[in-house]
């Protein structure tokens, strides 16, 4: 084999953001929007890098010096996955990976995790590795640490597994929920939001209150833990219920932004059992959970607000070869 291509779901957080990255558990769907990653075997020592999407062209760097040097931010995970790869397992030839993506890098929906997950398969499968899922989530999960510093790991579980998952910080538990469908209605801010950035304004802004925050993050579990046995139920009135009890709660973390306020706030007036942002914050998506008949009218409501609202499909299946 010398050429393969990968592909893996993108994800949006239910339940559980922020507290997540502190050993809390949290709750994540993965979505059909999809990205695919092709790796081909070169006859040169050279490492090649295309991904349009995120304005990498034509990079090229010699295998010895991977990791080396100034990546560009648009080439770093794709990178660094290589360079843990083959720091295990030698690589006899040079790698000419593309990357192209369905969704935006700007919704939020995990591209950095989705091209690493990509990479860890398709080097698995080349290289005749045969990674299981847990040591594909561990290999992007530490190629994530190296670059962010920090992160949970949940946007990598759910590009590894698909589906909806419960998951507790660095995969310590990553398990499937068993549900055939999660009718979420998912509206962008037009605002890009960085992570690291948001998660850092929090320990700031409670530096001197560390006993509140970690009261927020208890309640936040206990909202995850009662969820999840309403979500395998799909009883959606209680889990919309308990996203409105959880984006209090991120409010007083300081990460809503008065943007995802409206979206929120008019989805419910419109009829919405519960809305909540997704994910970091700052920006990015919100969701929201709705009866059937009020579906049109609350994706109006997030529309008039000024949000764009994502046509996506929910429980999608994880990283697979295509």
């Amino acid at each position: 084999m010398d050429k393969v291509t990968v592909s893996v779901p993108g994800k949006l957080m239910l339940l559980g953001e922020h507290a997540v990255v502190y050993n809390h558990p949290c709750l994540v769907t993965a979505v059909n929007q999809r990205m695919r990653v092709t790796v081909d075997i070169l006859d040169s020592q050279e490492f090649q890098f295309e991904a349009p999407d995120v304005k990498v062209v034509g990079y090229k760097k010699a295998l010895s010096e991977l990791g080396k040097g100034d990546i560009p931010k648009g080439a770093q995970f794709v990178e660094i996955a290589v360079k843990n790869i083959t720091e295990k397992h030698q690589l006899k030839s040079g790698l000419r990976i593309t990357t192209s993506s369905e969704f935006s890098s700007e919704f939020g929906f995990g591209s950095s995790s989705a091209s690493t997950v990509c990479v860890v398969k398709a080097l698995s499968e080349l290289l005749d590795l045969k990674l299981n899922s847990k040591e594909i989530f561990d290999i992007s999960y530490k190629t994530v640490l190296d670059i962010q510093g920090k992160g949970s790991g949940f946007d990598v579980a759910a590009a590894v597994f698909g589906g909806t998952l419960y998951f507790i910080t660095g995969g310590k538990v990553i398990e499937p929920l068993k549900i055939s469908s999660l009718p979420l209605i998912v509206g962008y801010s037009g605002i890009k939001a960085d992570t690291v950035t948001l998660i850092n304004n929090v320990k700031d802004r409670f530096a001197n209150d560390s006993d509140r925050l970690q009261e927020i993050y208890s309640q936040i579990e206990a909202i995850v833990e009662k969820a999840k046995s309403f979500v395998i139920a799909g009883d959606w009135g209680h889990v919309g219920s308990l996203m409105n009890e959880n984006q209090k709660l991120l409010k007083e973390l300081g990460v809503s932004i008065d943007k995802l306020d409206n979206m929120i706030s008019g989805a419910i007036e419109a009829g919405a059992y519960g809305a909540k942002l997704s994910g970091a914050g700052g920006g990015d998506c919100m969701v929201a959970l709705s009866p059937e008949d009020k579906i049109q009218s609350v994706e109006r409501a997030i529309a008039k607000a000024g949000g764009q609202v994502l046509s996506v499909k929910t429980n999608a299946e994880g990283v697979r070869v295509e």
